[in-house]
C-alpha cells in the first residue's frame, strides 16, 4: 500500500486541502484495478537493495550516491532492468547509469532557467515516471504533484522515492481527467510532452488554467511547427508513427490560443528540433527511436513526409 497521509498533512490549509481528503480512496480503487504486469514491476521494485544516499544531485541531474559495492550495484542495476523501458532522464542510481530514450535533462536545461519554482507547489500533467519532478525540487519547488496514468511510469516513480522518502514528490496514475473541476491549487503546472496528443487542445488548455491559482504559471512544451498565425498542421494518420497526434500548430497559433483560453503574459522561451542523440534506443529503451520515425535521406521530414520534431515551451499566466 502507498500512504499518501504525508500528502494530505502537506496540503492541508490550502485550497487543495479538500481534494486530498479522497485521494487514498481513489488511488487505492485503482491499484485494486491495476494492470497486468503490475505483480511484476512490483517484484522488481522488492528487488530493489535498502540504501541509503550519501550524497544527492537534484540541480545538476539525477544522481545518487553512497559506498556499495559490486554485488549490490549489480542488483541495483538487475531490478530497475526489470523496469524497462526508461524512456525520461537520465538517472545515475549508486553507480548504475539508466541511459533513458530521452536526454530529458536538455530539455529541462532549455526549459528551467525560463522558471521560478522557488517555493511553489507545482502539477506535473503527464509527469511520465517523474524525472522532471525530482528536478523541479531541486530547482526550489515546495511540493510536486505529478499525474501520469502510465502504470510503468509509477513504478519507475517509486523505484527512486524508495531512495527519497522524505522529498516532497508525489506520482498519482490519474488523468487529467480525474482531478476534480476548478481545483485552483497549484501556483504552477506543467504539460509537457502532452498536448498534441490531445483531441481537444483549448479544452487542455482550459483544465490546465483550472488547475492554476489567479497569477498562477503554465509551462506548456509541444510539438509545434513552422508559419504564422492561422498555420495548424493535422496528420491525416501518423506523425512520425504516433497515431495519437491531433494538432501541431505553429507558436504564432498557439500563442493565440492561450490567450483565447483567458491567459495572458504568453511568451515563447524556447524552440528547437529534436535531435536523434536527443531522443535514441538504448539498452535501457530496445524499441524504435526518433532515428527510426524520420526519413532516412532527409531527417528535416518525418517518415510520412511530414516536418520533423520541432519542440516549444510557452508560459502564459492565469
Amino acid at each position: 500500500m502507498i500512504d499518501l497521509s504525508p500528502l494530505v498533512r502537506r496540503l492541508a490549509g490550502t485550497p487543495l486541502a479538500s481534494w486530498s481528503q479522497g485521494l487514498q480512496a481513489q488511488l487505492d480503487t485503482k491499484l485494486e484495478k491495476g494492470h497486468g504486469d503490475l505483480e511484476r514491476w512490483r517484484g522488481a521494485l522488492d528487488a530493489l537493495p535498502d540504501l541509503t544516499p550519501e550524497k544527492i544531485d537534484l540541480v545538476d541531474g539525477l544522481r545518487l550516491d553512497s559506498d556499495c559495492d559490486a554485488a549490490t550495484r549489480a542488483q541495483v542495476h538487475q531490478a530497475l532492468m526489470g523496469l524497462s523501458p526508461w524512456r525520461k532522464g537520465p538517472f545515475d542510481l549508486f553507480g548504475v547509469h539508466v541511459d533513458t530514450e530521452w536526454r530529458s535533462d536538455w530539455k529541462w536545461s532549455r526549459v528551467g532557467p525560463h522558471l521560478n519554482l522557488k517555493g511553489k507547489r507545482v502539477l506535473d500533467v503527464g509527469c511520465g515516471n517523474g524525472y522532471y519532478q525530482w528536478r523541479m525540487l531541486g530547482a526550489g519547488a515546495d511540493m510536486v504533484v505529478g499525474v501520469d496514468p502510465n502504470w510503468l511510469f509509477f513504478c519507475q516513480f517509486q523505484a527512486v522515492q524508495k531512495y527519497l522518502p522524505e522529498l516532497p514528490a508525489w506520482h498519482l496514475p490519474f488523468a487529467l481527467e480525474e482531478l476534480p473541476a476548478n481545483l485552483e491549487g497549484f501556483d504552477t503546472v506543467f504539460s509537457m510532452g502532452v498536448f498534441y496528443h490531445r483531441r481537444s487542445p483549448i479544452e487542455h488548455l482550459l483544465a490546465l488554467k483550472d488547475c492554476l491559482v489567479k497569477g498562477g504559471e503554465l509551462v506548456l512544451e509541444t510539438l509545434v511547427v513552422e508559419g504564422d498565425e492561422q498555420h495548424v498542421l493535422v496528420p491525416e494518420d501518423r506523425y512520425a508513427q504516433m497515431r495519437n497526434v491531433w494538432f501541431l500548430p505553429s507558436v504564432p497559433a498557439l500563442e493565440r490560443w492561450l490567450r483565447r483560453a483567458g491567459f495572458s503574459d504568453v511568451r515563447c522561451v524556447d524552440v528547437s528540433v529534436t535531435s536523434v542523440e536527443e531522443q535514441r534506443s538504448t539498452d535501457w529503451m530496445r524499441y524504435q527511436s526518433l532515428a527510426d520515425f524520420l526519413d532516412p535521406n532527409d531527417h528535416s521530414k518525418t517518415i510520412e513526409g511530414l516536418p520533423a520534431p520541432r519542440r516549444a515551451t510557452l508560459l502564459a499566466r492565469k
